[in-house]
């Protein structure tokens, strides 16, 4: 509980096709890198009886050492949107593995987002070639926002970092407990966003320009839906300062589940959370 804490509900069961759990965790570490990731049912969709519309993908190419990712938050007015952003985070994971097997520089972020948007059309033309009709079901029924990522090992401990996203999702650098934005949030200037960032899928600009950073050792990269970034704000409130804790090191997966299900009034959407450290970090130590 932060503050004053929202009524507790009892969860309504969500509908069964495709099933979808209330609340999703996961973690594990490659030789250099340390992940966590939860994704929790908002108060609303558990009183209402509607599916988690979030959804996180992550995976590791082992040859480049490389951490890829997406996370997705679907569009509430669109029916399905729990369906399309699932389809958004496994597609986008899948292209940019395919892409860094490669022989090529790096990966095409057009491309990944292109082959996303390609798969919710693809859902609603139901195996023709969609047209302009399909495109406006399919925004109707499956929009959602994403953010796609890889994350690499840096010299001296940091990471490389590179993000694209279609919609309001965002990233941080959470860094000696201050959470440093690295993409567009409610409250940026709108001269530091990208032209597609406001977009959500499948509607989206003809090209994406991905921001690439290079996080110190002692930063945690993190990535939210807005369910995440709406009561975190800057980080200096109740929610700053409980999450700032995971600067200190990668807690269980469970328990970073457990701390995503806050209960705060008024905040009750969708909350979805990925957190990457480097390894060293596991036991909160210096590279």
């Amino acid at each position: 509980m932060l503050g004053k804490p929202a009524v507790h509900v009892e969860p309504k069961p969500p509908p069964g096709d495709p099933y979808r759990p209330d609340t999703l965790f996961d973690g594990w570490s490659t030789p250099e890198l340390t992940v966590r990731l939860a994704s929790v049912r908002g108060d609303q969709h558990r009183f209402d009886g509607r599916p988690r519309q979030d959804d996180v993908v992550v995976a590791w190419h082992e040859p480049s050492a490389t951490v890829v990712f997406a996370v997705a938050d679907g569009v509430s007015a669109a029916a399905q949107s729990h369906v399309g952003a699932a389809l958004v985070c496994r597609t986008a994971v899948n292209d940019l593995l395919v892409q860094l097997g490669e022989d090529r520089p790096g990966p095409d972020w057009t491309r990944v987002l292109q082959a996303a948007r390609y798969q919710l059309l693809m859902r609603v033309a139901r195996g023709r070639e969609p047209d302009e009709g399909d495109l406006a079901e399919a925004n109707r029924t499956l929009a959602t926002t994403v953010v796609a990522g890889t994350v690499a090992p840096a010299e001296g401990g940091g990471m490389h970092v590179t993000l694209a996203c279609a919609g309001d999702s965002s990233a941080w650098c959470l860094q000696q407990g201050r959470f440093n934005p690295l993409l567009r949030d409610k409250n940026s200037d709108p001269g530091e966003i990208t032209s597609n960032a406001v977009v959500a899928l499948p509607r989206l600009s003809t090209r994406s320009r991905p921001l690439s950073y290079t996080l110190p050792a002692d930063g945690v990269l993190l990535v939210g839906t807005d369910g995440f970034g709406d009561p975190l704000g800057d980080g200096s409130g109740m929610v700053g300062q409980l999450f700032a804790e995971l600067a200190v090191r990668p807690p269980e997966p469970r328990v970073l589940a457990h701390l995503l299900d806050f209960s705060r009034e008024t905040f009750d959407d969708d909350r979805t959370l990925l957190a990457v450290w480097p390894r060293h970090r596991l036991s909160g130590g210096a590279p």
